[in-house]
């Protein structure tokens, strides 16, 4: 897969609280400017699918320029890196179509940490997945928005 490491993980957490908070399909268009748990789930929903569908305008004004991904390989991955794997699934279904795979193959359960403008998202295996990832995003409150700063991804065998 060409995304970040547990990106696709992320879609299916966001989409289930979203919905059991709002009880409508259409949470995850929830206000991503808002200063909410919902809010910072409905963006990593965004994030999901903008690289997923190749939306390297939004990826680039989401993630700040200070942006690293540190991979379960211990490989790190700069803003520039995402933009550019996104970059690819422009004009394409198959980022989305491994995503929805990788999804069904894959379940996880989430946790959120919101305290003032900095928020985690933590993503953790569900049983019986085939392995046991473990994925954090942090996130910062600024200029009326969250902002990807930093992510880190394991694998625990």
């Amino acid at each position: 897969m060409h995304y970040r490491h547990l990106r696709s993980i992320l879609y299916a957490h966001a989409c289930g609280l979203l919905l059991m908070l709002s009880g409508h399909a259409h949470a995850a268009v929830a206000d991503e400017g808002a200063h909410t748990q919902a809010a910072v789930l409905a963006v990593e929903d965004h994030w999901l699918r903008a690289e997923g569908t190749g939306d390297v305008d939004w990826l680039t004004r989401m993630l700040l320029p200070s942006y690293r991904s540190v991979g379960a390989d211990g490989r790190i991955h700069d803003r520039n890196a995402i933009v550019e794997g996104a970059r690819k699934n422009q004009g394409s279904d198959r980022g989305m179509r491994e995503i929805d795979a990788y999804l069904k193959a894959h379940p996880t359960d989430t946790r959120v940490l919101l305290d003032g403008d900095l928020a985690i998202v933590s993503f953790y295996a569900r049983a019986p997945a085939p392995e046991h990832l473990r994925e954090s995003d942090v996130f910062v409150y600024r200029d009326g928005g969250w902002h990807a700063i930093y992510s880190q991804h394991s694998t625990i065998k």
